[in-house]
């Protein structure tokens, strides 16, 4: 994997891994099969447009439900498509959604309760 200079990545704590790894998936964050190995703890995700997604093992007690600080935002054209894989699971009942900020987005909730927002500017939208 060739990353550029100055790219910023997020190191997400999870209690389940492999949940978290699934859930990742089906918003297009992967990790090649030569990376996996048994009882990994460290998982480098990417999406091939350049974002990248590190799950690693939480500390006991770290991420407690209901109270989990973290949240992320997915900068991604194809906002419709991929909420078309979380119908039912988005926190916005219609889905995607133009917001008063100039997003068009819907936000989830990952296995951990990790808020993740998806969207684009809703000027640059193909009508």
């Amino acid at each position: 994997m060739s990353t550029p200079s100055g790219v910023l990545t997020a190191i997400l704590p999870c209690n389940d891994l492999d949940a978290s790894e699934a859930f990742y998936a089906r918003l297009g964050f992967t990790r090649p099969e030569a990376d996996k190995e048994p009882g990994d703890t460290y998982r480098m995700l990417s999406n091939g447009q350049g974002g990248f997604l590190h799950l690693t093992d939480a500390v006991e007690g770290w991420l407690v439900s209901g109270q989990n600080p973290f949240g992320f935002y997915l900068y991604a054209e194809n906002v419709d498509d991929l909420a078309k894989a979380f119908v039912g699971e988005t926190i916005e009942k219609n889905g995607p959604e133009a917001k008063p900020w100039g997003m068009y987005e819907f936000s989830l909730s990952d296995p951990d309760q990790t808020l993740v927002r998806v969207g684009w500017p809703s000027r640059l939208r193909a009508q």
